[in-house]
C-alpha cells in the first residue's frame, strides 16, 4: 500500500499520511439488493432478556469489537473500550450492582411518565440476563486522563461504535440487550478500570434461550422517519 504524506484533495493540513481510497465497487442494482438484504437481517433484531447457556466463541466477539472500532470519532480519538466479561463471578457482581442502582431507579428517580412508559415492556428492576448471558461487553467512553487524549462528540462516536458492535452480533446469529444503568460509576470497580472511563453501555451477548418470546412490536414505517427535500 502506498503511503504519502500530502493532503486529500479539498482538504486541509493533514497530520496523517494518506493512503488510497478502497472503495467497495457495486453496480447501483446490486446496491440496493445489499442494502436490502442487510435490512431483511437487521429487521429481524430484538432485544432478548432470555439466553441460552451455550458459550459464545470467543473469536466472535472480538470481530465485532474490531468492527465496532472502525466506527468514525471525533478527531479521531476513538473513545472507547470495550471489557468483555465471561468470568461468572464477575458477572454476579455486575448483576448485584446493577440491580441495587435499578432498585432506585423504579422506586425513587423515574418519573410515572417514564415508568408508565415501560410498563408494557415488562421491565423492573430485576436483570437476571446480566448473569445469566455467556458474556457481557461492558462499553466505556475514554476521556481525558493521564494516558489519554482529549475526546470530542464522545457520546455520538461511542453510540455509532455499539450500532456498529450491535449489528455484527446479530449478523453472527447472536441476540443482545442495551442496558443503562445510571448511575454507572459502579462499573469502574466491577471491570477494573480507571477513572477517566466511564460506563456507557452494558450489552449481554449470547444465543437465544430456546422458546424465546419477545413483546410484539411494530416499528414506524418509512415515510414516519423518512423525510425527503
Amino acid at each position: 500500500m502506498v503511503r504519502t504524506s500530502h493532503p486529500s484533495p479539498g482538504s486541509g493540513p493533514s497530520r496523517y499520511p494518506t493512503v488510497p481510497l478502497r472503495p467497495l465497487e457495486i453496480p447501483a442494482q446490486q446496491a440496493e439488493d445489499r442494502a436490502r438484504s442487510f435490512y431483511e437481517i437487521m429487521s429481524r433484531r430484538r432485544t432478548v432478556r432470555d439466553f441460552d447457556s451455550r458459550p459464545v466463541p470467543e473469536a466472535v466477539l472480538e470481530w465485532a469489537v474490531r468492527t465496532a472500532a472502525t466506527a468514525p470519532s471525533g478527531a479521531h480519538v476513538q473513545p472507547w473500550r470495550f471489557v468483555v466479561l465471561t468470568d461468572p463471578d464477575r458477572k454476579r457482581r455486575l448483576r448485584a450492582a446493577a440491580e441495587e442502582e435499578e432498585r432506585e431507579f423504579y422506586r425513587r428517580r423515574a418519573s410515572d411518565e417514564w415508568l408508565a412508559a415501560l410498563a408494557p415492556l415488562g421491565t423492573d428492576e430485576h436483570k437476571p440476563f446480566l448473569q445469566k448471558a455467556p458474556a457481557v461487553i461492558v462499553v466505556f467512553e475514554v476521556h481525558k486522563g493521564p494516558h489519554t487524549p482529549r475526546p470530542y462528540y464522545t457520546k455520538e462516536s461511542v453510540g455509532i461504535a455499539v450500532g456498529f458492535l450491535l449489528a455484527t452480533l446479530h449478523q453472527a446469529g447472536l441476540a443482545t440487550l442495551t442496558h443503562t444503568p445510571s448511575p454507572m460509576r459502579f462499573l469502574n470497580e466491577v471491570c477494573e478500570r480507571p477513572a477517566e472511563e466511564r460506563g456507557a453501555y452494558v450489552i449481554p451477548v449470547g444465543y437465544p434461550a430456546p422458546g424465546t418470546r419477545v413483546p410484539d412490536l411494530t416499528r414506524k414505517e418509512l415515510e414516519e422517519v423518512l423525510v425527503r427535500l
